[in-house]
């Protein structure tokens, strides 16, 4: 599979929705593609010849991919492409061939109901044109308006140890080890690296962080000036880039967990690869700590893998929680956060202990 490059709208700076010659794909979909989703989903068996298109919108508040919830007259159902580009930051190349990884994911977890079960199943997938058709689980919400700590919504202990319950099972399944290459997803988890342990501790820094919360600027400069931190954080990204044998999911946090009708649902496995299980963990506890999780519920969170599965490096994974929590403040990859710089700076603090220690 090519890797993309999109083209530049001298215009808007973003990238321009025609194709690279060769690519396989004429254009790339937008909100306004109805006809040609409704041809796509006909040719996938989704819908009948004579099936129609009736209603599309925009499925949440996806980061990565156009995802498109499509109404038709024989159901509803998720359209996902992936495009050289990541979707909320457009400036920002991304590996096209994600989403070759997130297909790959829902073949390999097929015959593990209790992994399966809380995933929306794969209806269909075009590859020549990054696009897998999902089924829409309905009604539903992502879980990152919890880290509004005045929001009424909060995940219940009982969703946390389902969420935990769920990684067990990934981590799991068995002769996965003998799929490395399929899996190595090494692309999309060196844009990763980038975002998680470069680019929020270099200087001169890539987000102007006062325009988010005043005096943030300051506290990030000094986490910047520490070289031990830096380097540490480098010596983590170098364990995040080395394969190991668990398949994860890869990106477990607020914004790839769906509440609805029927439980806890999981989304988003694009950035899944076979690694250490401790990552998983680690931005589990990291988005538990931001969006307020008692650290004795945290604890016994991790009681409960420890018990379902077996030890794990608990250091390792407060260390790479450090990180995601001061990527997720201090980097590109802001949360929906509205936190006050003394609480911000609690995060930050915490974050530099266990990274210290």
């Amino acid at each position: 599979m090519k890797n993309l490059h999109a083209e530049t709208s001298q215009d808007t700076g973003k990238p321009a929705l025609r194709c690279p010659a060769g690519c396989g794909v004429h254009e790339w979909l937008t909100i306004d593609s109805v006809l040609e989703v409704q041809r796509l989903l006909q040719r996938l068996n989704c819908l009948p010849p004579d099936g129609a298109v009736e209603e599309m919108c925009i499925a949440g508040e996806g980061n990565m991919n156009l995802t498109l919830r499509v109404q038709t007259s024989s159901g509803s159902f998720i359209v996902k492409q992936a495009r050289p580009w990541v979707e909320k930051y457009p400036q920002i190349a991304a590996p096209v061939d994600r989403v070759l990884h997130e297909i790959r994911f829902y073949v390999a977890v097929t015959d593990y109901p209790e992994v399966r079960h809380c995933l929306p199943a794969l209806v269909g997938a075009a590859p020549e044109q990054y696009v897998l058709v999902l089924q829409d689980l309905g009604p539903a919400n992502d879980c990152t308006r919890m880290y509004n700590q005045q929001s009424e919504s909060r995940l219940t202990e009982a969703q946390l140890l389902e969420l935990v319950d769920w990684l067990v099972a990934l981590h799991g399944i068995c002769g996965i080890e003998t799929k490395a290459a399929e899996f190595a997803n090494r692309e999309l988890r060196e844009l990763n690296f980038q975002h998680m342990f470069i680019l929020p501790f270099q200087t001169p820094a890539v987000v102007d962080l006062d325009q988010i919360t005043p005096g943030l600027a300051s506290l990030a400069n000094e986490v910047r000036s520490d070289d031990a931190v830096v380097d540490r954080c480098r010596w983590l990204g170098q364990q995040y880039l080395s394969d190991c044998q668990t398949l994860l999911h890869g990106d477990f946090f607020p914004g790839s967990w769906l509440l609805t009708g029927t439980g806890v649902r999981i989304i988003d496995p694009e950035f899944c690869f076979l690694g250490r299980r401790e990552f998983d963990i680690a931005v589990m506890i990291a988005h538990c700590r931001l969006m307020g999780v008692p650290d004795a519920v945290i604890a016994r969170l991790l009681q409960q893998y420890q018990a379902a599965a077996s030890s794990i490096d608990v250091g390792l994974a407060n260390q790479w929680a450090a990180v995601e929590i001061l990527r997720r403040l201090l980097g590109v990859a802001q949360l929906p956060f509205p936190a006050s710089l003394s609480l911000k700076t609690q995060h930050v603090e915490w974050a530099l202990h266990q990274l210290q220690n």
